[in-house]
């Protein structure tokens, strides 16, 4: 007969908890990845990457640059297919940037006041 230490039973839920959040988190990844290839030209795209790849990158897909940080560059190109160019000359991960964080690239709109 084989027993279990008790800690082991109280580990179990925790562990089916952890793998239910990284299965979520990873599905969540797969469906805005794929969305970003369906993106309309002219929406801005965040680059994740050090930022000096991220601007060669940007360079190499006919895109211009529209912010950066340490590592997320934001970028725009009118042309179709952009995300694939970008995937294609080296990127990393590439999110629809108004998706991924609120950013268009876009001046902020000024709030009339009363």
């Amino acid at each position: 007969m084989i027993t279990e230490a008790p800690h082991h039973g109280r580990l179990r839920p925790l562990r089916r908890i952890a793998g239910g959040f990284a299965l979520a988190v990873c599905g969540w990844l797969v469906v805005v990845i794929a969305l970003t290839f369906g993106s309309a030209p002219g929406k801005s795209m965040a680059i994740i990457g050090p930022p000096a790849q991220a601007l060669a990158i940007i360079a190499k897909a006919n895109g211009r640059v529209l912010a950066a940080s340490d590592y997320v560059t934001f970028a725009r190109s009118d042309d179709a297919g952009f995300v694939a160019r970008l995937y294609a000359a080296g990127a990393l991960l590439v999110l629809d940037a108004e998706q991924a964080g609120g950013c268009s690239g876009l001046p902020p709109k000024r709030i009339a006041q009363l």
